[in-house]
């Protein structure tokens, strides 16, 4: 049965009063660290993490605090680093850390926050009560925060922080359970997210973040770079599963961006997917995913000025984030500043030299700079990192035809057919080698195949489809899709 949590929950709680009480100038930033597992027991790290993560989605609803996302936190998970040198390589003003003891259906959630540059604690409380009451006690460490910041809060984010939630404690736990495993990022993570998202909704069939969470997992089983599932496959059921999110709750950013991704990506409805972004920023300012989707979302409408300056907004919130740097690279890219993307991959590759996609990015900008040699040698290594990624396949074939390698071309063509299934056939990596081999009839037949198979539009703005675009059928193509010629 579904239980209330009350909204003024009375929690017995025990402050923890300092001997120096600090009061820095401002804090305008700030990074929740994750928060430290107590119970000994590592099989509840999910719940400790999913403490974690709730009081930094809590927090980055507040417009006038910059709040570092969970992915860049979640690397500083046992780290022994000093509070100011995380501090200064995050950018913030304060960072919040604490413990989390589950014993039973008894939780404890102690929280502190400090000033960075001098690592002096302002402020430290402990809050207890019953398992049911976690939600109430991850509000109340919020709103604690957001008074010692001293923010101003609006009308919406104040309600948002004083909201009273309905849910059931196993579907919760299922739910925290989810979010573990999807912010993993791999394909077989993915599918027990899948599994915990739906045993959540079985569990409170009104839960909205349930089914939030079951569209963000929908939206990436079918992303390429997953490819667990086919577009048809996939976005219809993410799309389902925010729309129901959205009607039980129409407060949670995240469900409007996952629909927005999909309005774009899979209905090709430009208009209806900025809308959705919108309210999902409106929402939740400072969710990182919702600016880096919106940025690609302007580079769908040729607007590259305004995705750089939104992409750079989600590099702000989630520095860490791998993906996040690729992307800032590849719209540079699009942007023709290519000086200033190979900057950025390097930067990219410099947090992880494994990361396949830094490498890929890299070689994009080598090859607009028709600089082949170094373009195959990245592409070689991007090849290698992905574990074979369809895209980085493509994008060798292509280095490799343009500096002259036909042969080497056309043997990482033949591959990319031959490992082509009959609902999904890698059209548009197949179409774009087609371009640089200067077929363009053959590009167009697989561009087709592409958009019968309903492709990411976003394929389009590649570079590799520049000779293309005086082509009238490469235009009314562009045109089908929903994008500016």
């Amino acid at each position: 049965m579904a239980l209330a949590i009350a909204l003024a929950l009375t929690v017995p709680a025990v402050s923890f009063f300092l001997s120096r009480y600090h009061r820095p100038a401002a804090i305008r930033s700030l990074v929740v660290l994750p928060l430290e597992n107590l119970s000994g027991d590592a099989e509840q790290n999910y719940f400790s993490d999913g403490m974690t993560d709730e009081l930094i989605t809590d927090l980055a609803q507040i417009s006038a605090l910059r709040v570092i996302s969970r992915t860049s936190a979640m690397v500083y998970k046992g780290s022994h680093k000093s509070l100011p040198e995380i501090a200064r390589e995050l950018n913030v003003d304060a960072v919040v850390e604490g413990t989390v003891l589950r014993s039973g259906n008894q939780v404890r959630i102690t929280a502190q926050l400090i000033d960075a540059s001098t690592d002096k604690h302002i402020w430290s409380h402990s809050y207890r009560g019953e398992l049911r009451d976690t939600l109430s006690l991850q509000d109340q460490v919020a709103r604690a925060i957001a008074g010692q910041v001293q923010v101003n809060l609006t009308p919406q984010e104040h309600a948002a922080l004083t909201s009273v939630t309905v849910v059931d404690p196993q579907a919760y736990e299922s739910y925290l359970k989810g979010r573990y495993f999807w912010s993993k990022r791999t394909a077989d993570d993915l599918k027990v997210a899948l599994t915990y998202f739906n045993q959540a909704i079985e569990e409170d069939p009104n839960y909205a973040k349930a089914y939030s969470g079951l569209a963000d997992t929908y939206a990436l089983l079918g992303d390429w770079q997953y490819a667990v599932m086919t577009p048809r496959e996939a976005y219809p059921k993410a799309k389902a599963a925010a729309l129901n999110a959205i009607k039980l709750d129409n407060a949670p950013g995240e469900a409007h961006t996952s629909l927005a991704f999909v309005l774009d990506g899979f209905d090709w409805d430009l208009d209806s997917g900025g809308k959705e972004f919108r309210r999902a920023i409106e929402l939740n300012p400072g969710y990182a995913t919702a600016h880096h989707w919106y940025a690609w979302h302007l580079a769908l409408l040729g607007q590259y000025d305004g995705a750089i300056v939104e992409m750079k907004k989600a590099e702000s919130l989630d520095p860490l984030s791998l993906i996040i740097n690729s992307d800032l690279a590849e719209l540079l890219v699009l942007a023709h500043s290519y000086d200033a993307a190979i900057e950025q991959s390097r930067k990219t590759i410099a947090l992880d030299p494994n990361f396949a996609m830094a490498h890929n990015q890299l070689a994009q900008a080598y090859m607009q700079k028709h600089m082949f040699d170094q373009a195959i040698t990245e592409l070689q290594k991007a090849v290698e990192l992905s574990g074979d990624s369809p895209t980085c396949i493509a994008n060798l074939a292509r280095a490799y035809s343009l500096s002259g390698r036909t042969s080497d071309a056309m043997k990482l063509l033949n591959k990319l057919k031959s490992s082509s299934t009959a609902t999904y056939s890698h059209a548009s990596e197949i179409a774009a080698i087609y371009v640089s081999l200067g077929n363009m009839d053959e590009a167009m037949n697989w561009l087709e195949k592409g958009y019968a198979e309903r492709f990411n539009p976003g394929v389009l703005i590649r570079p590799a489809f520049d000779p293309l675009r005086s082509d009238p059928r490469f235009q009314h193509l562009v045109q089908r899709v929903g994008l500016p010629n």
